[in-house]
């Protein structure tokens, strides 16, 4: 009875102000803006305990007529809400498993990891945008667990946004400008410059970090005005804003195609959008694939559902209204320290089927999109000769030469761009560290399920189980002592930059990581790691001839 009327007390409480409340270890109460949250205590991998706080919601369900529109802030709620599990994932494909997961649209939630829940403790506040090809995915701790990075003393915040259809369908209106997954992100950094000081976080010390779709959503914001302010310092991890995997430039017309696909041929943006909120939003999960052009099949990466170039509308604020390449060529990008990077053989995730052999029957398709807008189709087709010739000489791509193949599909959709961010970031005299990951233990998990476990190096997603604890990881580092090394040494790095700006402010891990503006080298993470020009230079140099052959802006090597 005591205890209840405790926890009552606690919720009035938080009707009249608010502040950070602790009941007992095992039952930790906090206060935030819009009510009270109860959590849970859990144990860290190597003693001590942390506070974990999930399924908060920070915008009001976008359900019904707010189906696709711009996220509203969270309604105050009585009472202690109970924060001890997640709320549900956005409704999505799974593209690991090709199964649809309903989950719910109501899925604006995230989750706050913290070992204390003084205020004065200002802890770096660590933010993860999750990976998924904005198709899928969620900020859930069963993958994306906090314990790694919580033994440098950071806040860990994970957040759901919506995905595809319903996160980014763009009708060029008012009321469906486009982004609206992307103003989800913005509406969490908003309640957690808001709230997070209650977590014992610092909001004037906040990191926004992702991997995959999720880097290319944190340098998005690195771009977007609606952020500014929101953040400090950005990581990417495998992804960037200027890739064209990472921008949809067709969206209305095929917002039209998902009409057709739900059988109706629409002839109005009013008639379409009456449509697309009356249908069941599992219906619209997975549309990217049905969606697609015989060309856009022919893609290294799927992924069209996308952030927007949004049109200008009075009285609507936009996340996006101009190309993320020309903002940062005009050094209007946000001005923060950015830390960069990619993974060595990235491109094994797209050894698939008959992918490889497809890559000999039109070259043009070898040119990236982006240049292929700028040059005839003539031209695209010898560039496609050249780029082949440059791989695999007068061979074909086939399962001969899978390497190549790797190399080229890494070049192209992650190694350039990840260059060009950094240098055109770097110009406007903000700090850039620069990585290549290629660390190559029982923790490659990705490219233990790929289809060439024997290459040597990192895939795509390989680096999460560095940085994230989960069931897939659990033993390994449980059972060896190298591995746990190597993880407390890079997350040593990337909490290192949360709280300084720098990932090796001292010298305490043997080795420093210079900026991009003092020398144009790359931090090899790899046993050991070393700083050292990057191998992939030579690669990086043939492709940068090619931009700028295209009159694309390039970098100046």
């Amino acid at each position: 009875m005591l205890k209840f009327l405790f926890v009552l007390l606690v919720s009035v409480m938080a009707l009249t102000y608010c502040s950070s409340t602790v009941i007992d270890e095992t039952n930790p109460i906090v206060t935030v803006k819009d009510g009270a949250l109860k959590g849970s205590t859990n144990n860290l991998l190597d003693g001590g305990k942390y506070f974990s706080f999930k399924g908060i919601p920070y915008a009001e369900p976008p359900i019904g007529d707010l189906r696709f529109r711009d996220p509203r802030p969270a309604k105050p709620w009585n009472g202690v809400h109970d924060a001890t599990k997640h709320g549900s994932v956005c409704t999505q494909l799974d593209i690991e498993t090709d199964k649809l997961i309903p989950g719910s649209e109501d899925c604006l939630f995230l989750n706050v990891y913290t070992k204390s829940l003084k205020s004065s403790s200002k802890l770096p506040v660590m933010v993860f945008v999750h990976g998924g090809a904005f198709i899928s995915g969620s900020g859930d701790s069963d993958f994306y667990g906090p314990e790694f990075l919580l033994q440098h003393d950071v806040v860990v915040v994970t957040i759901n946004y919506r995905l595809e259809v319903l996160g980014f369908l763009n009708l060029d209106t008012p009321e469906v400008p486009g982004n609206a997954g992307m103003k989800d992100q913005v509406a969490a950094l908003k309640w957690i410059k808001n709230n997070i000081a209650n977590f014992g976080g610092d909001p004037d010390n906040v990191t926004i970090f992702g991997e995959s779709a999720g880097a290319a959503a944190v340098t998005y914001h690195l771009v977007s005005p609606m952020s500014k302010g929101l953040f400090h310092k950005v990581i990417a991890q495998s992804g960037t804003c200027i890739d064209d995997w990472a921008i949809e430039r067709y969206s209305v017309e095929r917002a039209f195609r998902a009409g057709k696909v739900l059988g109706q041929d629409c002839k109005s943006k009013v008639e379409l959008l009456k449509l697309l909120r009356s249908v069941p939003a599992i219906d619209l999960a997975g549309m990217t694939f049905k969606t697609r052009t015989a060309d856009e099949e022919r893609a290294d990466f799927a992924m069209f559902f996308n952030p927007v170039v949004e049109k200008r509308f009075k009285g609507v604020e936009s996340f996006l209204n101009e190309e993320g390449l020309d903002i940062l060529l005009k050094g209007k990008s946000n001005e923060v320290p950015l830390m960069i990077g990619y993974n060595s053989v990235e491109g094994l995730m797209l050894v698939l089927g008959d992918r490889i052999a497809d890559k000999n029957n039109d070259t043009k398709f070898l040119v990236p999109r982006e240049i292929r807008r700028k040059i005839s189709e003539t031209k695209s087709k010898d560039m496609g000769q050249r780029i082949k010739k440059f791989y695999v000489g007068k061979e074909d791509f086939s399962n001969d030469t899978i390497m190549p193949f790797v190399n080229m599909a890494t070049d192209t959709n992650f190694i350039y761009n990840t260059n060009r961010l950094s240098a055109f970031h770097a110009a406007s005299k903000k700090s850039v560290f620069t990585y290549r990951f290629s660390y190559d233990t029982d923790l490659n998990i990705a490219k233990i399920f790929s289809s060439v476990p024997s290459m040597k190096g990192a895939t795509h997603a390989d680096d999460l189980f560095y940085f994230f604890y989960n069931s897939e990881n659990d033993g390994i580092y449980k059972n060896q002592k190298k591995i746990k090394e190597i993880i407390h040494n890079l997350t040593k790095m990337w909490t290192n930059f949360a709280k300084t700006g720098n990932p090796t402010p001292d010298k305490s891990l043997g080795v420093t990581w210079q900026s991009y503006n003092a020398a144009k080298q790359y931090m090899m993470l790899e046993e050991p790691p070393t700083m050292r020009a990057n191998p992939d230079n030579d690669r990086l140099e043939f492709w940068n001839n090619l931009y700028c052959e295209a009159k694309v802006p390039c970098i100046h090597l």
